[in-house]
């Protein structure tokens, strides 16, 4: 508007000179900003007449030096002069030059000169710079070009006050001499010269102002290409790493700038061609130097002070973060060319091994099936080995050795050991490792013992072994140092013999048998024999021999010894066995183990002989067979004496097993010795109590020698021990002995020099808590075998008690002996009460209800221990869960009953924090209930019942599953990882299955109902209660919740019983269907999530299969209120989707089709567009019935639906309609999922739970059930498999839809209440063809206020944050938007933020190339020029006052105001922040800073008014 009356002011005024000699006298604001539009369009206008044009000239010089030039130097007027009228005065200026050319740019030039050297101040300065500014475009004469660049320089390099001076000349001055062509050579040589050169600070704002000359996006002059010097590259290198923010920025606009024209010239480029260069160029190479430097300014631009996060990645405690950082360092693998330096290694060993010490890191994504190998680990592995493979020969060693160091040097978790040693044991062979390493490893596997993870524990101990196999360097290494190793290992964990483990060592062995280094102690003979076999010859020698200084020792000696021996004879022996296959030697295989094994039979053969073999000797024979024999390694407790007891009764049942398996002949000699020694321990126990050290030794012995004989019987019925004439002596001695009579503390006044009793003394009680127990491992044996006491003589009072009230006294013992006995041995006392409590139960109940109550209690109080609190807890349910145990307490109902129940949630309680408890109860009950065995001992006819007295386990136990916590799915994740991998890793073979998963409770459950028959009628009543106690739950949950999320444990529940009425439907009859199918309909009407409401579609589905005459039942249900349906209705028509299925089994077919057709249409014009959806497909299929079955009822109506289902099929549109129909239609209920074929447990447990998007921890496979042996499949069981394409299939982009949930799609025609609408009635009128005029009429009358302020987002590119910024500017009344392109407002994504803000705000577009010029011309206008920028100049928001013309330049998304721009700033302002993340999106810093805007203008108005 304004030009427009400047030009019509101008074409009406008949002598211009005049009018501008008018308005310059006196030269206010106002008269300012007229004079420079009029001298802006004179300037731009055409050549004029001679005599007007001289007339201009002088006009224009009388403005410029009397007007315009004293008020910029404080002269004229100065004390009432504004910024906007200096503003308005330096464009004058400028456009006065214009006007008269070279004469004045000189004539300014050398006044602005003289006035620098002069000095004057800053304001002086300033209007000198001015005055230059204005004149250096124009100027021609070389001395004034030189001076002028000089003395821009000058101010450039000024330090101290100098600041203000070098932005101002960096700002105006120099980009006004570089469109000089003849200026810029003098200001570059100034710049980069061999002179004095400004600090990098300067030069780079220098040259980024210069930077259009300079880097031009045209062709550059020759010589003026800034890429072709040394010293420019330099400079920018230097300035990539100041510490000030804004310099680092300004040095990668440089760089940008470059790259962009190097690109774009695609040329052959070398700044110093005879010198290495910081900078080239090739055209061969175009695309990947491009690519590099991209890469590289990412990384600078990433790496900022300001990413605080990005740079401490590692340190971060947000863990997604810190994932992510190491997984994308981790990639570097991917490069293979890892740096190659010591600060490279220490930073893996340091800081990144830090980071992987978090167990959280190595979670499944979300994509990966459970068993799959985490990302973290994979990347891990093979970054390692990537690694390895590049570092040096020389370097490999010691880079290994500190990384294993650094596994010992803290506390690992399970999980980060386990991938770390996987790592390790991926590194590719390679001789690297010696002793010290060795030694490493086995520091390493000490701290693998510290994890309570068994499983863990053991696979970490596997890849630790292949780490030694793989890299150590035999040749470095001796076997002392071997064996030493491998004994740390643990056999029941990893390394046993029966592994790939062990054949892979065996092998390694063999292959380097020859290459260890030889021990500094060894004296190996003969040379030509094995070094292993040299190394255990004399292994086993030097076991054997005892020193003359301790043939007399009393002590028994360490068993590490034996492990070492015994494990080194064996792998010896299998090496030698492996060496002759390859030979063809096969026959003699065991001659290597029969030499190793001679010196110990000589040993063995003397001991019943020689009276003066040392007792150490003895010890140590027995001990080395001892562990020849066992598979597993024996623990043993450190007690004196009774250790050698331990150590002859432990080869008893050893010896034993091996001649069933070698040689039965040699059995009666074996029975003659038990027999003798059962004689011998009763006589010595019968003897009178004494409290010397050895008779009460020999009394603990005695008691242990029997135990250990009756644990053989117990064990070993085959052989028939219980036939033994001592048997019966052992029987009646045990049934009259005194339970938990305790030894006397022994004396040792007469023995006081011994040290050997004096040892055992200090383990005094663990002696007695041995000899009870030991008392009651007998008595268990009596009660088992012969299930009554022994009936003996009346000669005493103990004789003479009943059976009953010996039962009682026995059982009050026992409950004395819990309460004495640590709770690792309380087990055969648990067996015992197994036996008695059934036989007090209706005469004592209360003292059985306080064994029930001790024995919970200990097992509660061993819930956080691992090793021994399984086994108790078997010994526990066992006892409480006994056949007999529960059929007399249901018998009688009474306070029993009760409390057993009381156990049974506290058992499941516990197994909701300790996994596998609930497994072990419901496995042992679900076998003793349905397969009885012959030793469980029932009251009653059917142990069965006691499935239907205590249903609530079963009905517990489909339901059970606790959803992880976070912090527990890694452990979860990484168990079934290592479970996959099977026999590859030994820790599987080795470690005894548990099944302690909480899948195998629901697993073993299912499998239970499975073998139930429907035609048993206990089978049949249990079922049925089963079913109406799962429905009672699923009720009780929906009450509980009225709404719940999808994968909470409320969803979880009701998924799984309806999963189990599933598989319960076919067993149950029609009469009990009949009552109870009324209450499948009502769950059908809560508001359930799409897998519950799959499963109650699927049973209504088979009920209505099977049974036809309940479709009565089913019509009921469409007769509700619409405020009861329209939370179900979508599951009741998708039922009669399936309704060809449905009718399968009815002769009379054509009633109920009319029936369905009537429901169905009914819905098809329901106002809810997902309801409308589910009746059109199943009007679909009733209609294809119907014309298959021709019913001619139907005719009138056929051209209605005809009509209706074409229309359909036809959808046209671009909204979600049409896409909604297809969907639905494809979708795997609809389209693939046959209810009656695809009835199986895989369908219901994996494929149904996996397309319906339930988590992935619900999905239970069929190799699962499998797995799960404890229940056996039922025989000729066919419901296991699903169809092939139904398996095939994957989740549906379709989730089922209900009226009041989520719709798929809102319809018009919906009547929404209390929902906040925002509407725009002007929406679809026409915009007026004058759209300036058109904004500024609805502006006013909307009562919109037109503000001064201008908002530039031409540096946004995301239409997101400009349709949010047009909505804000819009809103706050700015007066326009600046965008980059006018293209942005037909984006779906900005008009999506803007909400039509476009049509109400004026939009201007400026290209990024053209800001420069546009902010100028602002300036020029009097606006302020505001960036949104931290510098070191920035005002603080919340301090700074706006003017009322102000220009608000936002920056890039991602690289903020560029370097070029800064300086064209008036003012910095920056928002103040509390956070780590230092930058705000551009939107919200925007709109932050044009409300602060809005806020101070509208506080000015209200203070006018």
């Amino acid at each position: 508007m304004e030009v427009v009356l400047a030009d019509t002011l101008l074409s009406r005024c008949g002598d211009r000179a005049a009018l501008l000699r008018a308005l310059s006298a006196p030269l206010s604001a106002e008269r300012a900003e007229a004079l420079r539009l009029l001298l802006q369009r004179l300037a731009a206008g055409g050549p004029a007449a001679a005599g007007e044009a001289e007339a201009l000239r002088r006009a224009a010089w009388e403005v410029a030096l009397e007007r315009c030039r004293p008020l910029l130097r404080g002269g004229e007027g100065a004390a009432a002069g504004s910024a906007e009228r200096l503003r308005a005065a330096r464009g004058a200026l400028r456009h006065c030059v214009q006007l008269c050319g070279a004469p004045l740019a000189a004539r300014l030039a050398r006044d602005a000169l003289a006035e620098l050297a002069a000095g004057g101040g800053a304001a002086a300065q300033e209007a000198a710079v001015e005055a230059l500014v204005a004149a250096a475009p124009r100027l021609e004469e070389p001395e004034l070009l030189s001076r002028c660049a000089a003395a821009a320089l000058a101010l450039l390099r000024e330090e101290g006050e100098g600041e203000a001076a070098a932005a101002l000349v960096a700002g105006r001055l120099l980009p006004a001499l570089g469109a000089n062509g003849a200026a810029l050579p003098r200001v570059w040589e100034g710049l980069l010269g061999a002179g004095g050169a400004a600090r990098a600070g300067r030069a780079l704002l220098a040259l980024s102002a210069l930077a259009d000359a300079l880097l031009p996006r045209g062709p550059a002059e020759p010589g003026l290409d800034a890429r072709l010097c040394p010293r420019f590259w330099r400079l920018v290198q230097e300035g990539l790493t100041e510490r000030d923010g804004l310099c680092r920025k300004r040095a990668r606009y440089l760089l940008k700038r470059a790259l962009d024209l190097s690109g774009g010239q695609r040329a052959e480029l070398r700044c110093a061609p005879d010198e290495p260069s910081l900078f080239w160029w090739s055209a061969e190479k175009n695309e990947q130097l491009l690519q590099f430097w991209e890469t590289y300014i990412l990384i600078m631009e990433t790496l900022e002070g300001n990413q605080v996060g990005a740079l401490r990645m590692f340190e971060s405690e947000n863990k997604t973060l810190t994932k992510e950082g190491i997984l994308h360092f981790l990639e570097l693998y991917e490069t293979k060319h890892l740096p190659n330096s010591f600060v490279f290694s220490e930073f893996v060993i340091g800081p990144l091994m830090d980071a992987l010490s978090e167990s959280s890191l190595y979670s499944r994504t979300p994509g990966q099936s459970i068993g799959a190998c985490p990302p973290l680990g994979m990347k891990l592995q093979k970054f390692l080995a990537t690694y390895l493979t590049l570092l040096p020969e020389e370097e490999k060693g010691s880079f290994l050795l500190k990384f294993i160091q650094k596994m010992t040097s803290r506390h690992w978790c399970a999980v980060p050991i386990l991938f770390l040693s996987m790592a390790l044991a991926s590194v590719p062979a390679c001789k690297v490792l010696g002793a010290e390493g060795l030694h490493a490893l086995r520091d390493v596997l000490q701290c693998t013992m510290i994890t309570h993870q068994i499983l863990l524990r053991g696979a970490a101990q596997c890849y630790l072994l292949q780490t030694t196999v793989h890299l150590t360097d035999v040749e470095k290494v001796s076997f002392p140092e071997v064996s030493s190793f491998l004994l740390s290992l643990r056999p029941e964990e990893s390394l046993r013999r029966d592994t790939l483990l062990w054949t892979e060592l065996c092998s390694w062995l063999q292959v380097n048998d020859r290459r260890f280094r030889k021990s500094v102690t060894s004296d190996f003979g003969r040379q030509e024999a094995s070094s292993l076999c040299q190394y255990v010859h004399s292994l086993v020698g030097e076991y054997l021999k005892i020193p003359a200084s301790e043939r007399e020792n009393c002590f028994m000696p360490d068993w590490f010894e034996a492990k070492l021996v015994s494990t080194m004879i064996l792998l010896a022996a299998d090496m030698e066995q492996m060496k002759n296959k390859c030979s063809g030697k096969s026959n003699i295989e065991w001659i290597e183990l029969e030499a190793f094994l001679n010196p110990l039979l000589d040993v063995l053969m003397k001991l019943g002989s020689n009276a003066y073999i040392p007792t150490l000797k003895a010890d140590k024979s027995l001990q080395l067979l001892l562990k020849l024999l066992q598979t597993r390694w024996l623990k043993c407790s450190n007690v004196g004496d009774l250790d050698r007891c331990d150590l002859y009764l432990a080869l008893i049942p050893e010896l034993m097993n091996l001649c069933l398996k070698v040689n039965l002949k040699k059995m009666s000699s074996i029975r003659n010795f038990l027999s003798s020694l059962i004689s011998a321990s009763i006589h010595n126990l019968q003897e009178r109590n004494s409290e010397k050290l050895k008779e009460q030794i020999r009394k603990v012995a005695g008691m242990a020698s029997l135990a250990a004989v009756c644990e053989i019987m117990d064990g070993e019925l085959e052989v028939h021990l219980e036939s033994l004439p001592s048997v019966d002596a052992l029987k009646k001695f045990i049934s009259f002995s005194r339970f938990n009579e305790v030894l006397k503390k022994p004396s040792y006044i007469e023995e006081k020099n011994s040290s050997c009793e004096e040892k055992t003394s200090q383990g005094w009680g663990k002696i007695v808590a041995r000899y009870v127990r030991d008392q009651w491992i007998c008595l268990r044996f009596v009660l088992n075998s012969f299930g009554t006491l022994a009936q003996g003589c009346e000669e005493t009072s103990v004789m003479s008690l009943s059976m009953a009230e010996r039962s009682k006294e026995i059982l009050q013992s026992a409950l004395e002996a819990l309460s004495i006995l640590p709770s690792d041995q309380v087990s055969p006392v648990f067996d015992c009460m197994k036996v008695l409590v059934p036989k007090l139960l209706d005469s004592s109940e209360a003292l059985c209800i306080e064994a029930f109550d001790l024995a919970w209690k200990i097992i509660s109080s061993l819930s956080n221990t691992q090793l021994i609190f399984w086994a108790n807890l078997k010994a526990f349910v066992q006892f409480i869960f006994d056949t007999e145990v529960l059929a007399v307490a249901a018998s009688a109902k009474g306070q029993a009953y009760t409390k057993i129940k009381e156990v049974i949630f506290k058992l499941i309680d516990l197994s909701t924090t300790k996994t596998g408890v609930f497994n072990v109860v419901l496995s042992h009950c679900c076998q003793s209930w349905i397969f009885p065995t012959v030793d469980e001992r029932s009251a009653l006819t059917n142990a069965f019942l006691n499935a239907g007295n205590y249903s609530e386990l079963i009905t517990e136990a489909c339901v059970f599953g606790t959803v992880f916590r976070k912090d527990q799915r890694p452990i979860q994740d990484v168990h079934a990882f290592i479970e996959n991998l099977g026999e590859k890793c030994a820790a599987n073979v080795v470690t005894e299955s548990t099944n302690r998963d909480d899948h195998f409770v629901r697993i073993c459950a299912v499998k239970f109902l499975c073998l139930l028959d429907g035609t048993n009628i206990l089978h049949k009543t249990f079922m049925e209660d089963i079913f109406i106690k799962l429905l009672d739950k699923d009720e009780l949950v929906s009450r509980s919740r009225t709404r719940y999320y999808a994968n909470s444990l409320q969803h979880r529940i009701k998924n799984r019983v309806w999963q189990t009425l599933l598989v319960l439907l076919p067993k149950l009859n029609q009469n009990f269907l009949s009552g109870t199918l009324d209450r499948v309909f009502q769950a059908g009407f809560s508001n359930n999530q799409a897998s519950v409401k799959y499963f109650i579609e699927w049973i209504v589905i088979l009920t209505l299969h099977k049974y036809p005459q309940f479709l009565d039942k089913f019509w009921d249900c469409f007769c509700y209120d619409e405020e009861k349906l329209k939370k179900s209705i979508c599951t009741f028509l998708s039922v009669l989707a399936h309704f060809d299925i449905i009718l399968q089994n009815t002769s009379e077919k054509k009633p109920a089709l009319k029936k369905a057709l009537i429901v169905v249409l009914q819905w098809c014009f329901s106002h809810n567009f997902s309801v409308r959806l589910y009746a059109l497909i199943a009007l679909k299929k009733i209609w294809a019935m119907c014309r298959m079955l021709h019913v001619e009822e139907f005719e009138a109506l056929t051209p209605v639906i005809e009509s209706s289902l074409q229309q359909v099929e036809n959808m046209h549109g671009t909204g979600n309609a049409r896409r909604n129909w297809q969907r639905i239609q494809d979708h795997f209920f609809f389209a693939t999922f046959h209810p009656v074929e695809d009835y199986s447990l895989e369908t219901i447990f994996y494929i149904l739970p996996r397309l319906s998007e339930l988590a992935e921890d619900e999905w239970i496979s069929l190799s699962r059930f499998d797995r799960f042996t404890d229940i056996p499949w039922p025989a000729a069981f066919q419901w296991c498999h699903s169809r092939t394409e139904l398996r095939e299939l994957k989740p549906s982009d379709w989730a089922q839809q209900d009226m009041g949930s989520h719709l798929a799609e809102a319809d018009s025609q919906t009547e929404w209440t209390d929902v906040q609408k925002k509407i725009i009635p002007w929406k679809n009128s026409t915009p007026s063809l004058d759209l300036e005029m058109a904004f500024q009429d609805r502006a006013a009358k909307l009562g919109k206020s037109n503000s001064r302020l201008i908002v530039v987002a031409s540096l946004i590119d995301k239409p997101t944050n400009l349709g949010g910024l047009c909505r804000t500017s819009e809103i706050f009344g700015a007066s326009a938007l600046v965008v980059g392109s006018l293209h942005y407002i037909q984006d779906k994504q900005f008009q999506h933020l803007s909400v039509s803000a476009e049509q109400w705000l004026p939009l201007v577009e400026v290209k990024p190339s053209q800001l420069v010029d546009y902010l100028q011309e602002k300036k020029t206008e009097g606006y302020t020029i505001i960036g949104v920028e931290q510098t070191a100049k920035s005002f603080d928001l919340t301090e700074y006052c706006f003017p009322e013309k102000s220009l608000l330049l936002l920056g890039n998304e991602h690289e903020g105001i560029p370097a070029n721009l800064i300086h064209h700033l008036d003012v910095c302002v920056e928002i103040p922040q509390q956070g780590i993340i230092r930058s705000l999106n551009v939107h919200v810093s925007g709109a932050l800073l044009i409300w602060e805007y809005t806020r101070q203008q509208v506080i000015k108005q209200k203070q006018q008014q």
